[in-house]
């Protein structure tokens, strides 16, 4: 849906470059915002299979009316020389279809890589290696059906009509939904373990309680079940770790504690718990330092989109391409580093590191933010030779200019290749140092990094468009990209990226990978 919402907002609902942009980066920003409530739900109550099947038919409500919006022609906006003029209620009603679209996506996205990734047993060593390859082709199944989504559906949305360029996906969700179901009989299900920030508030609650009680230096005095499992459903037992030991109180026994029949969680919780918390406090600065790079990302669905408009789209004499189709070349590159990593990286790296998978999780996620880093100064470079070229030849007027707009590739294959790397890397992170029965919303929280990238990248248009259109100039990012500087904002993403990347070593150096008791890590 995102590839190419930019110029309907921008054509059929007469936006401008910085409205369409907005708009669409707050949408996809709420798109990854919502799977916290669908993993709240998938962890607490529903599971993540009923949480699927249930706002999977959300979202297929959600494409409909977004298909009737582009289809009846009552709704239509009526266009001449000066544009399209929508109505209120078109607008409203694609608005409300598109939030539709976004609150179902998000009790999908949070649950569907976990529940895959549910379907292994973690105690197994041969299914544990398949789990981390599944990461790689679950990823890999999403970009086969965006290769059709950049391209085909691109082309019939700006040539056959939006009716039916929203209208397929529309069907393609209802058939998904139909394949989901088939399966029931085969997966294994994990059952729901209750309000997971219950828990961790029990945990800072009986910290704060104990303030004063002081945590013994033989670690196995603190307070644990002695069943083989842990007392929350579903969830294996952790291992203490020696990191903020502060919240260690929380599972001290004091006196009190012995001398009561059945423990009070909101005073005495059991190592698991708590470090259910540490793990979750650990997770934040890595899960911070993913926000850059999908503001980066974001740039795909809007500035390079707006980039390519201006260039020449031309494949001979009478085939134009879309600009939002070049993202085919993003999809193509994950499809191709995907396998290649897989097959080709993992076994050469496995040589020199003796790490099970070539790279730990954290190396991996930090060599995608450096490739992103050089796809912002790509798309920085091919803006000053554009700017140039229109300088030199005066074509400040022109819609387009001779030059061949595939020499974007360049910056959509490295946020490709990026990809492969660093949302891949997240997903099997996040999922791997997630507490067992939080896996939903720990991937929920790393897709919340490409909500914030979004907004990020919203607040870094709006704020570069105000200071840069002061004293009646056209702005760095002007409705009329042949008078702007739209290099300066790849060049301000580039350095951004660098700095971030900084920062993310030393966030790696310090982390420290969990333990779950009695099982091999």
């Amino acid at each position: 849906m995102s590839t190419n919402l930019v110029n309907y907002l921008s054509d059929r609902l007469n936006q401008g470059s910085v409205r369409a942009s907005t708009n669409v980066s707050n949408w996809s920003g709420t798109c990854y915002a919502t799977p916290l409530l669908g993993a709240f739900l998938a962890d607490a109550y529903l599971g993540r299979y009923w949480t699927i099947a249930s706002f999977s038919i959300i979202y297929f409500i959600g494409m409909t009316l977004l298909t009737l919006s582009a289809s009846l022609k009552s709704l239509q906006p009526v266009c001449d020389a000066d544009g399209c003029h929508p109505s209120s209620t078109l607008t409203t009603i694609t608005f409300v279809a598109l939030y539709m679209i976004a609150l179902g996506t998000g009790g999908i996205k949070p649950c569907v890589s976990s529940f895959g990734a549910d379907q292994f047993d973690e105690t197994d060593v041969r299914e544990r290696k398949r789990k981390s390859s599944f990461f790689n082709w679950f990823y890999l199944s999403i970009n086969i059906g965006a290769l059709f989504a950049s391209s085909v559906l691109v082309w019939i949305q700006m040539n056959v009509g939006w009716g039916w360029g929203f209208g397929v996906p529309a069907v393609a969700m209802a058939i998904a939904v139909v394949f989901f179901f088939s399966g029931s009989p085969l997966y294994r299900i994990q059952k729901p373990s209750g309000s997971p920030f219950v828990r961790l508030f029990q945990v800072v609650i009986a910290s704060f309680r104990k303030i004063s009680v002081k945590v013994p230096k033989d670690n196995s005095l603190l307070y644990e079940t002695t069943d083989a499992e842990s007392q929350i459903v579903g969830s294996r037992k952790l291992a203490h770790s020696n990191k903020l030991r502060f919240f260690d109180k929380a599972a001290v026994e004091t006196e009190s504690d012995r001398n009561k029949a059945t423990n009070n969680p909101w005073k005495l919780c059991t190592v698991t718990q708590v470090e259910e918390l540490k793990s979750i406090i650990g997770l934040l600065p890595v899960w911070a330092s993913g926000i850059i790079f999908a503001a980066v990302y974001s740039q795909m669905s809007t500035m390079f989109v707006l980039q390519g408009n201006t260039m020449d789209q031309h494949i001979g004499p009478n085939f134009k391409i879309p600009s939002a189709s070049l993202s085919i070349f993003d999809t193509l590159s994950v499809i191709f580093w995907a396998p290649v990593y897989e097959r080709v990286i993992i076994p050469i790296a496995r040589r020199y590191t003796r790490h099970e998978r070539g790279f730990t999780q954290l190396q991996r996620m930090g060599i995608g933010l450096l490739i992103s880093l050089f796809s912002m100064m790509a798309a920085a470079g091919l803006e000053v030779v554009r700017l140039n070229y229109v300088k030199k030849h005066n074509l400040y007027d022109e819609e387009t200019i001779p030059i061949t707009i595939f020499w974007q590739v360049p910056q959509y294959f490295l946020i490709g290749c990026a990809e492969v790397f660093t949302f891949i890397g997240q997903l099997e992170f996040f999922y791997d140092q997630a507490p067992d029965a939080m896996r939903s919303l720990c991937s929920a929280l790393s897709l919340t990094t490409i909500a914030l990238g979004n907004y990020l990248s919203t607040a870094l248009v709006t704020v570069v468009a105000e200071v840069t259109t002061k004293n009646g100039k056209p702005g760095w990012i002007a409705n009329n990209l042949n008078e702007g500087h739209l290099d300066y904002f790849f060049a301000l993403l580039a350095v951004l990226s660098l700095l971030n990347l900084v920062v993310y070593v030393f966030i790696a150096k310090c982390y420290t990978y969990k333990k779950v008791s009695g099982y091999p890590n």
